[in-house]
């Protein structure tokens, strides 16, 4: 399956859906600076919930374009760099501002060289590792959203938000990796 041709409408269900997410992603940031947690979760959820759906409609309808193929992705890291960014200013996050750098450096650096290898017309699809992260990053969000409703969380919560948070750096920094080996293994 190919890309739509360059004339073909932009504006179709997947890319309307990304255009959500997108505003979404900015009332979840939102709503964790006004400590408005529940919401959050909910808004969080339904914004990851919806980029599983973009995709599979792209796909099952023949709707793929050069627009879906930047704005997704996009969409997804301001979800997850924004929320995580946000949860940095949270008193008794788990989430520290080591973290979200982390995960904001990995993004911009897979974001280079998706733009360099597409611009050099190789295909930079997502890997089965960057999917991992993905899901591993949106569980720690929600994770830890969730342990910061209670004044006193369960330590269940506490260990849950510890361990989504240490799969999520890791599928981070190995998914990174992945992208550069690729890279530097393509002949220029």
């Amino acid at each position: 399956m190919g890309l739509t041709s360059p004339s073909s409408n932009n504006w179709n269900v997947p890319n309307a859906l990304s255009v959500a997410r997108f505003l979404l992603a900015v009332v979840v940031c939102i709503l964790i600076e006004w400590r408005l947690l529940f919401p959050a979760v909910i808004c969080f959820l339904i914004a990851a919930g919806t980029d599983w759906i973009d995709g599979w409609w792209a796909r099952r309808f023949q709707q793929v374009t050069k627009l879906g193929r930047i704005l997704d992705p996009f969409v997804d890291k301001v979800i997850i760099c924004g929320a995580m960014i946000a949860l940095c200013a949270v008193p008794n996050s788990a989430i520290a501002p080591w973290m979200a750098t982390l995960v904001v450096a990995r993004e911009l650096l897979v974001t280079s060289l998706r733009g360099m290898v597409e611009g050099q017309g190789g295909d930079f699809s997502a890997k089965q590792l960057g999917k991992w992260k993905m899901v591993a990053q949106c569980g720690a969000i929600v994770s830890v959203l969730i342990e910061l409703q209670y004044a006193t969380a369960p330590s269940w919560l506490h260990w849950s938000s510890v361990g989504w948070i240490i799969a999520a750096i890791l599928l981070t920094v190995l998914s990174g990796l992945e992208y550069v080996m690729l890279v530097l293994k393509k002949p220029q």
